[in-house]
């Protein structure tokens, strides 16, 4: 009976261990799950979040890109309108010394007319005549021309500043577009 109740003891405290060892197992199984299961959650987020990082990332380069390409854009327009204003303007220009020099010429022919009336006058009182006529045409017509001229002048001013006045207000548009 000691000898039994000795070995039921024994076999009890076996079994007892065994079932210690069989928990312990157990709980070091699942102890290893959890740390296995927390680490691949935790890559699982860093990888999420780099991922979101580098979308992010990538669409502020995007941005980036887009803006650079709106300023290369907007530049070449810019000079587009500085050359079709200087195209403008030396055309205008052309036609203005055109003008002048036509003026001049009339100016010329006019002086020619007058200096061979000079040489068929009669009198002195004709001499004046002549000379008077011929001051106050010149006179006229500079003043007149000097009116055509300038309201040219003016327009001309006006139409090469056109190209560039629409880039100004282009300008304006974008940046308080963009600053609002």
């Amino acid at each position: 009976m000691v000898k039994t109740k000795l070995l039921e003891a024994t076999q009890a405290a076996i079994e007892s261990g065994e079932e210690a060892q069989a928990e312990a197992r157990a709980a070091a199984a699942k102890g290893f799950d959890e740390t296995v299961s927390t680490i691949r959650s935790g890559v699982a987020s860093a990888t999420a979040g780099f991922e979101k990082t580098h979308e992010q990332v990538k669409q502020q380069m995007d941005k980036a890109l887009a803006t650079a390409e709106e300023f290369v854009t907007f530049g070449q327009g810019n000079l587009e309108a500085m050359i079709k204003a200087s195209q403008i303007w030396l055309a205008g220009v052309q036609d203005l010394s055109k003008q002048v020099a036509a003026t001049a010429q009339e100016q010329v022919d006019a002086t020619v007319s007058a200096m061979k009336a000079l040489t068929g006058v009669r009198s002195p009182k004709e001499a004046v005549e002549v000379q008077v006529n011929l001051a106050r045409n010149s006179f006229e017509k500079a003043l007149a021309e000097s009116r055509r001229l300038t309201d040219s002048s003016m327009k001309l001013a006006e139409q090469a500043a056109a190209p560039i006045a629409a880039r100004v207000s282009l300008a304006f548009e974008k940046f308080a577009r963009v600053s609002a």
